[in-house]
């Protein structure tokens, strides 16, 4: 005990070394007196603050989902069977081909209701997917509480529930429409259940989460068919802070990995720094480059599986987020362009585009064609820019259209089929969304062996052993203990 006390006292002295040394105290007392201010009880700020530390420090990466829901109890609906994805022979292995969706929306710290409607957002012109990734910035508002408390995991619930329900719904109407049934029918269908004694064959598409987790207000969700969860394997999660001291999580990224079969995916949601000035773009690329350096995923229990470790070793790659990127070019001329739709020339002014083509910090990264307007900065529940018209005070920054929400990615097997914009008025980004056509490997004698205990009803897929107090909002850790063929 008494050692315990020590390297926690010599822990807080470090902190408050580094602080004093860069001068920092007068800049760490005003961002916490407000949030010393609204706490209902009296909160040891140096200790919130050393805790975030360390997490750089220590390299620790918290590898805990917050909402791993597709192994939970969730309602199930009755749908029409789907016929499994194609797949082509070749000589080693199967390549099977996945639609994965990705969307990302900085939601400015504005709670979803019950009734927010997000079909814009998962429309994908009637072309279901298999997997379904979906990034948030500013879940919470990046006031001091925010950043140097707990994380908010009631915000991170309403967003999973409202995905669920809204990937199930379309699911559901997209069964029903397909066979033009009636109110009556429609009603009576939704009572019976199929019989056990179908064929395995009979797949239904309900999504249930794979895994999610949030750092202060950036939030990653994936979802995948549940038909398909079998096959994915070795999930896990890393957040980087890249904010506030250059480790707290009001910048940052959270990254999540999996297999899907025999390929490694992984998908970084990220929000880098903010800034229209000149230079500080270069701001944005160190963020970018910390990530990709200060990322690190738990290696394997067992050698044999041999996972990979960091963002760049994996197969399929995805960043998507609030990344910041603005246009080079003077305010005026950037609102004239944007009003003619001039898109061409903004673009070859986009620094996120000049990055891709000549810097260092995305090389070898691609982005599909930008065909729609700017993303941000929107007035409030309204579809005209901020800054357009008369402003109440001559301080306010005005704040140039930019396309600072992205969709990014790297590595072969790759195929954007959809790049655009959803019209969603929630906050003053509009969400961007992509879908991709996905290769992945697939070994034939573990599909197969797969399949053949289905149908024997003696699965053999892996076998996840969960550990949760709470079905929801409780701290879930989970051990992965593969039963499938080497």
């Amino acid at each position: 005990m008494h050692e315990h006390h020590s390297l926690r006292h010599s822990i807080v002295s470090m902190v408050f070394s580094v602080i004093e040394s860069f001068d920092l105290v007068p800049f760490i007392f005003n961002l916490t007196n407000n949030f010393l201010h609204t706490m209902r009880r009296e909160v040891m700020w140096p200790r919130l603050v050393a805790s975030k530390l360390l997490r750089k420090t220590l390299g620790s990466n918290n590898f805990v989902a917050d909402f791993p829901g597709s192994f939970l109890d969730l309602p199930t609906l009755d749908l029409e069977p789907v016929p499994s994805p194609k797949i082509l022979f070749t000589n080693h292995h199967d390549t099977q081909n996945f639609k994965v969706f990705v969307s990302t929306w900085n939601v400015g710290g504005v709670a979803p209701t019950e009734y927010l409607n997000i079909d814009d957002l998962l429309d994908t012109s009637n072309t279901p997917c298999d997997i379904y990734v979906l990034g948030f910035q500013e879940v919470v508002p990046l006031r001091a509480s925010n950043v140097l408390g707990s994380d908010k995991k009631k915000i991170s619930m309403k967003w999973n529930s409202l995905i669920r329900r809204t990937l199930n719904k379309k699911s559901h109407d997209r069964y029903y429409k397909n066979n033009n049934l009636s109110d009556k029918q429609l009603q009576h269908v939704t009572k019976v259940k199929k019989s056990n004694a179908e064929s395995s064959s009979m797949i239904r598409p309900e999504f249930r989460c794979l895994i999610s987790k949030q750092m202060v207000g950036i939030m990653i969700s994936v979802w995948v068919r549940s038909d398909l969860h079998p096959f994915f394997r070795n999930p896990s999660v890393s957040c980087v802070g890249c904010g506030i001291m250059g480790c707290l999580g009001n910048k940052g990224s959270v990254s999540v990995r999996f297999q899907c079969h025999e390929t490694s995916f992984c998908f970084v949601c990220t929000h880098l720094a903010s800034g229209g000035r000149e230079g500080d773009e270069r701001l944005r690329n160190s963020n970018a480059t910390d990530i990709f350096s200060r990322t690190s995923f738990p290696t394997a229990m067992r050698p044999s599986l041999d996972l990979p470790k960091t963002i760049l070793d994996h197969d399929r790659v995805v960043l998507l987020g609030d990344l910041n990127y603005r246009i080079s070019l003077p305010e005026n001329e950037t609102r004239l362009l944007v009003k003619r739709k001039d898109w061409n020339t903004l673009l070859e002014n986009d620094q996120l585009r000049m990055e891709l083509m000549d810097g260092q910090a995305f090389e070898a990264w691609n982005e599909g064609t930008i065909s729609f307007a700017p993303t941000y900065k929107y007035k409030l529940n309204c579809d005209e820019y901020y800054g357009c018209g008369p402003l109440g005070t001559k301080a306010k920054k005005k704040r140039a259209p930019a396309w600072c929400d992205r969709i990014i990615w790297t590595g072969e097997g790759l195929k954007q089929l959809l790049y655009t914009r959803s019209e969603t008025r929630l906050s003053d980004h509009r969400p961007v969304k992509a879908m991709f056509s996905v290769e992945v490997k697939v070994s034939r004698t573990r599909y197969q062996s797969f399949c053949l205990s289905e149908r024997f009803g003696r699965p053999r897929h892996s076998n996840l052993d969960f550990h949760s107090d709470d079905e929801y909002s409780g701290r879930l850790s989970f051990d992965v203990k593969s039963k499938m063929t080497p």
